[in-house]
Formats: structure tokens, C-alpha cells, sequence
């Protein structure tokens, strides 16, 4: 068990040019720093149906890496409020788990033996848990920290090279604009192992696993930022400067300065939405480049304050922090990965119901081969792509690009961070007939819980809250 774990600084190359060309690249993995990993651990084996297939358990660290097809989630055990300084480390591995094995197993997991504290990572002085690091897998670490450090990039961790006996990964850490999010920077192309060095893995032949059919999520599909308001074009100006990011239209008519606002009816928000560039200095290019496989997109949300507080409004306070709002989680079947994951007790944000009786959605879902009814008990959302080729406008309705989607309620304490289901059926986009009602579900849970908070304390605004 991680005999022969080597942990090492790399001091950068002084050869490095930065004549850049093409690199594969993908999204390895994010991290979650989260006060209790058991909890957390418990919920994505238990309840949304990852595999935990690794771990790192030293006396400063708790890391678990769980996966669902491409989708890998880190999670790390953050510092108790004793603990100082930003890599001081993570609780010791020595507190017994009183964790149910069958729901994920971490008990088989012993102390590792060396000290360190978090790998490829680092432990934010985070006050609330919090999702902030997207890790990419890149060519040449060096060579993308000469790049982005000539831009003026601040890293948080210099490169790295972490190395046991299936061989050597380097990793560095760089800090974004957004808030407390930051991405790591991986590069592993001499690397033999299942996940990285230092964590220990489940023996499996992940080769021979089934996909869950009742359950087929794949990938990462988008990311989401909640960022305060008026700082879009200055999120996307460094995504651009640094990754190379390239704007995505979530709308044919939405405006390159504004983007896609919807400021009516009691909800004001602003999306914009980036993607991969296959040529980026920095060595990051299209995730599975030169295969079939989707890149993830990322998307910056901010409120707009005619239509008072709302969601996003509602994340930058109890996170403390502009950061990632939800993810997408790709799934092939979203009424099956729903109806899976409600059985499990995974709560679902639900749209107004008038949302499946309104002129013309019956007849939509319908067409699109799905229930209505089936639909309405989990929330699930259907969009018909409007923006159809020739092609596809002169065939049948069975050819129509549909988006389905659905957002769980929040997964820690706090009103903050949640997930998204999302099954395309041809559609590129984000469901622009389905934004409103998916995001006023959302705010509407949070405003009944706003209220639910205030009531025991004899707040006379309460009734005024809730969306009707």
C-alpha cells in the first residue's frame, strides 16, 4: 500500500518555450472540501450512485475519489477551525468511521504511510464546504506554468511531481478569478496507475464494469459560476486570456454584450456561457480531443437587480464567496437516473405545475416520446430545440433535438451548491424555453426555506417570500 510513494518539488525548466501547439487534454476530476466527508461520501455512493474507487487516509488528510462513468469527484475532509495555514493539512485518518460499509466502503481503507498533507490540492480556510477546483489534465505542466505565470497568474501550488510505483505525475495549482476557485493542473502521460499516486484503490478491473443502466450517468456536462453582478465580462476575459475559453451561445438571439438575461416575472439573472478552445497556450485544449466524447462547458450566472434577490444573490451569502453554483451531471436517461436516484432520497427542485399544463408543453413532451406525468414526478424539464438545420425542420417530429433537465436540491447545510441532471437528445444549448422555470424552481425552494427559517422567529415579512 503506496510503497515507493515518492512526493517531490519540481523547480521549473528554464527550457521551457512557449511555442505552444495542441495538446489533449481533458477535465480530470473536482474537488469538494467539505467538513464531513462521511456524510458526503455516504450521500454520492448511497444515494447518487457513485463508486468510490480511491483513497488517501494519512494523519493530515481525508481524500476520496468516487466516479460515475467519466464523472470523478474528489472530496477532501477540509481543516477544523484549530487547524492554521492554507496546507496545514486535513484531520487525522486515526478518528474511527462509524460510516455503514455497504454504503461505501471506507473502513477496508488503513493510514497511509506518509504525512502530507492535501494532494494535487490544497486545503482552503474555507468557512462553510464548498466545491472550488476543477482540475484539467494537461501535456506539460511546466510548460503551462511558465505560460500562465508569464501571464500573471498567482499558483497556489508550484509544480509538483508525485510519483509510486505505476510512475511520476506532476501537478501544480493555480488560482482563478472566481472567488475561492482554482484548477489544478495535471499531467500524467508517464503515469500507469488507475487514479494518482498516494491514494490506494479499490482492487477492480474498472475495465470490466458494467455500465448501471437504471442509472447511466457518463460525464461532467457544465459547470456553473455564481458570480456577483457586473463581473461576467471580467470572468470570461480571464478564461479567455488563460485557458483559451471561447464564448458559447446559449441563445441564436442572445446579445454578445449581455448575454442571455431573463429579467421578468420575478427572476432577474444573466447567463453566459464559455467553452474549450482546441489551441490554448496553456495546454488545455478540448476534452477528449480527437474523440467523439462531449467537452464541459462552463457557465457564469450573475443577478440583476430589478427583479430583487434571488439565487445567485443567495449563494454569494451563505458561501461567503463568488464560486461553483452546480454542475451537470450527463446522464443517457434522465427519467431512470431521476426516478433512481428519488428512490435513494435524492430531493428534487420541482417547477410550478402549471408548467406541464401550459399551452402546447403536453403535446411537446409528448411528441418527444415521454409522459407528462412522468415528467411532473421527479420535475423534469423538456425543451424542443428550436434552432433545427433544414434537415432536421423537414423531418419527422421523432428528430427534434431535445433537452431534458432537472436541478436536486442543495447537498450541503447550506443553500449553495446542488446538482443538475441533463440528458441531450441533439441539443447543444442549455434549454433556453426551459431557464426560467428550471432556475424559479430553485429559487423558490430557497425562498420557502428562507421562510421556514424566519418564521420561529416571528418575522412579519415572511408571508410576502414565497414565490407564488
Amino acid at each position: 500500500m503506496n510503497q515507493g510513494f515518492r512526493f517531490l518539488w519540481t523547480r521549473p525548466s528554464q527550457n521551457v518555450t512557449e511555442n505552444m501547439a495542441v495538446f489533449l487534454s481533458r477535465l480530470h476530476h473536482v474537488s469538494l472540501h467539505v467538513s464531513n466527508a462521511e456524510k458526503i461520501a455516504n450521500d454520492l455512493v448511497s444515494k447518487f450512485k457513485f463508486d468510490l474507487f480511491a483513497a488517501r487516509l494519512t494523519d493530515k488528510s481525508k481524500q476520496f475519489a468516487f466516479r460515475k462513468g467519466a464523472a470523478v469527484f474528489v472530496v477532501n475532509e477540509r481543516p477544523s477551525k484549530s487547524r492554521v495555514g492554507l496546507n496545514e493539512g486535513i484531520l487525522g485518518s486515526t478518528d474511527r468511521y462509524s460510516i455503514d460499509p455497504q454504503r461505501a466502503d471506507l473502513e477496508k481503507y488503513k493510514q497511509g504511510n506518509n504525512s502530507l498533507g492535501c494532494l494535487y490540492d490544497l486545503s482552503p480556510l474555507h468557512p462553510v464546504d464548498t466545491v472550488n477546483n476543477v482540475c484539467f489534465e494537461v501535456e506539460d505542466v511546466q510548460r503551462s506554468f511558465k505560460v500562465l505565470r508569464d501571464l500573471g497568474c498567482n499558483f497556489l501550488v508550484p509544480p509538483t511531481t508525485v510519483e509510486d510505483v505505476n510512475g511520476p505525475v506532476t501537478y501544480s495549482v493555480v488560482k482563478s478569478i472566481v472567488g475561492n476557485v482554482c484548477h489544478t493542473l495535471i499531467e500524467k502521460t508517464n503515469y500507469e496507475g488507475v487514479f494518482l499516486p498516494g491514494f490506494d484503490v479499490i482492487e477492480k478491473d474498472w475495465s470490466l464494469e458494467e455500465e448501471d443502466m437504471s442509472c447511466p450517468v457518463t460525464h461532467f456536462d457544465h459547470i456553473t459560476y455564481a458570480c456577483p453582478r457586473k463581473t461576467t465580462h471580467q470572468v470570461m476575459g480571464w478564461y479567455e486570456k488563460v485557458f483559451g475559453f471561447h464564448r458559447f451561445f446559449i441563445d441564436s438571439n442572445e446579445d454578445v454584450d449581455e448575454g442571455f438575461v431573463i429579467n421578468q416575472e420575478g427572476i432577474g439573472l444573466r447567463l453566459t456561457a464559455m467553452e474549450y478552445w482546441k489551441c490554448s497556450k496553456a495546454g488545455i485544449a478540448l476534452p477528449f480531443a480527437g474523440k467523439k466524447e462531449p467537452d464541459c462547458k462552463f457557465v457564469i450566472a450573475e443577478s440583476l437587480p430589478e427583479q430583487g434577490r434571488n439565487q445567485v444573490d443567495t449563494f454569494l451569502e451563505q458561501h461567503r464567496a463568488p464560486g461553483i453554483q452546480h454542475i451537470g451531471l450527463y446522464t443517457k436517461n434522465i427519467v431512470s437516473t431521476a426516478h433512481t436516484m428519488a428512490e435513494a432520497g435524492v430531493q428534487f427542485s420541482s417547477p410550478p405545475p402549471a408548467y406541464y399544463t401550459q399551452l402546447g408543453k403536453q403535446q411537446e413532451i409528448e411528441e418527444a416520446g415521454h409522459s407528462p406525468q412522468m415528467l411532473a414526478q421527479h420535475g423534469i424539464l423538456l425543451d424542443t430545440d428550436l434552432h433545427q438545420d433544414p434537415l432536421s425542420q423537414r423531418a419527422s417530429s421523432e428528430s427534434k433535438r431535445h433537452l431534458l433537465q432537472v436541478f436536486t436540491k442543495p447537498i450541503f447545510a447550506e443553500n449553495t451548491f446542488f446538482l443538475e441532471l441533463i440528458e441531450r437528445r441533439g441539443a447543444t444549448g442549455f434549454g433556453e424555453g426551459n431557464i426560467k422555470a428550471l432556475w424559479r424552481s430553485v429559487q423558490a425552494y430557497m425562498e420557502n426555506e428562507r421562510v421556514d427559517r424566519q418564521e420561529p422567529q416571528g418575522s412579519s415579512k415572511t408571508a410576502q417570500t414565497a414565490l407564488s
